[in-house]
């Protein structure tokens, strides 16, 4: 029996405050998906420029899970997992500390900001190693079911903190834009916290022997996934959070309070099912899992694009909330077993960095496609990609 209530049976306690820091973390991403576009329309940028914005955090992103991937398996996990919170923490400070575009363009591309729903930043490869190695079999669907439950449940949380500028603002009589700035202060201050956290995990074991190469046996495998999951990338990078938030904005003239209160109930849909995918998993198999909760999901997103009150798209939403990401605990936990141990982290890493490098071109096409006024053409665009993956991923994997 876990020490901890929160950790499954057969669990190692010492991966509890990983779980912590991803809670942190997304509490962070999900007020900033929210404030973002608020953020840099309030400093005098377009549409365009949000757009663009977006997908330079995607693209550093992905960048840094290419380096973690190729060169990664030559450092301990815990080690690079400190140089990335350090880096979270400069990332909310100098962000706060910039005002025109080409510094917040420099910091976005080298820094940590997430303006999507899901975790894309170099973190993830990291955490799955360490989680991976924690627990096994059924265990180990439920600890990344968790973890995800962490990063979902925080995120919905943390879209409901997008509303704190406005009551700064009314309550304190601070300037609007001063009161966006500190959202990003507390985005660094949030890193340093959980840098605290990740000095808490196990010392490294410096006579570990370090792999030759990445990859090894299981190359062929990981990069059929990688490909599939690219293209489930690059259409979710068509309506990051940071866009839908725009698209409610410029569809439906809804406030920023409102669009914060919408996320958090978005946000906390999937959260609670991901509670059901351990259960759904070991019952219908990890695959099926993914496949069969995204495609309606998908539809919705389509069906909301086109439906023409608010009260209707916000429902479909919704909707896709609770389908669309009990994928993600059976999706980690499908390729960790897949591969070998010693290549866990590297999988991790390679099935990331094309993922990261799709949805980074996404942002700025569905920018570009809002500024021209097609705004129902990113979500059907969005929904249809998705639809194709998933039928795609079945097809290749059902006999694995």
């Amino acid at each position: 029996m876990s020490p901890w209530p929160f950790l499954p049976h057969g669990a190692h306690p010492d991966v509890l405050p990983l779980l912590i820091a991803r809670a942190l973390r997304a509490f962070a991403d999900g007020y900033v998906a929210v404030l973002l576009p608020v953020y840099l329309i309030a400093l005098g940028l377009g549409t365009w420029e949000v757009g663009v914005l977006a997908t330079a955090t995607l693209l550093g992103s992905a960048l840094s899970t290419l380096a973690i991937g190729a060169w990664g398996h030559r450092v301990h996990h815990g080690r690079l997992l400190l140089g990335a919170a350090l880096l979270m923490c400069t990332t909310g400070f100098a962000f706060a500390a910039s005002s025109t575009f080409w510094p917040l363009l420099v910091v976005a591309f080298v820094g940590t900001l997430n303006p999507s729903a899901g975790d894309v930043s170099l973190f993830l490869p990291l955490e799955h190693s360490r989680i991976a190695e924690a627990a096994d079999g059924d265990a180990r669907t439920v600890l990344f079911a968790r973890y995800s439950l962490m990063g979902s449940l925080l995120s919905a949380f943390g879209a409901l903190a997008a509303a704190l500028p406005d009551f700064l603002t009314r309550w304190t009589g601070i300037a609007p834009l001063d009161a966006l700035r500190s959202m990003f202060v507390l985005y660094g201050c949030i890193g340093l916290g959980v840098w605290g956290l990740f000095r808490r995990l196990p010392a490294p074991h410096e006579e570990a022997p370090r792999p030759p190469a990445p990859l090894g046996a299981s190359r062929k495998i990981v990069i059929r996934l990688a490909v599939l999951f690219s293209v489930d990338s690059f259409a979710g990078g068509l309506v990051v959070n940071a866009l839908l938030a725009l698209w409610l904005f410029k569809r439906f003239d809804m406030s920023v309070v409102s669009a914060g209160q919408f996320f958090f109930w978005s946000g906390l849909c999937s959260a609670t099912s991901q509670l059901a995918a351990p259960r759904l998993a070991k019952r219908i198999g990890l695959l099926n899992t993914m496949v069969f909760t995204h495609i309606p999901a998908s539809l919705c997103l389509i069906a909301a694009a086109v439906v023409p009150n608010l009260h209707a798209a916000l429902a479909l939403l919704i909707v896709r909330s609770l389908l669309s990401q009990m994928d993600v605990p059976a999706r980690s936990a499908f390729v960790m077993a897949v591969v070998t141990p010693e290549e866990r982290a590297a999988a991790a890493s390679f099935t990331l960095v094309p993922k990261s490098l799709a949805s980074a071109a996404a942002p700025i096409i569905g920018g570009t496609l809002f500024a021209a006024g097609m705004l129902a053409t990113p979500l059907v665009a969005c929904g249809a990609l998705k639809i194709m993956y998933d039928l795609a991923l079945w097809r290749s994997f059902r006999k694995h």
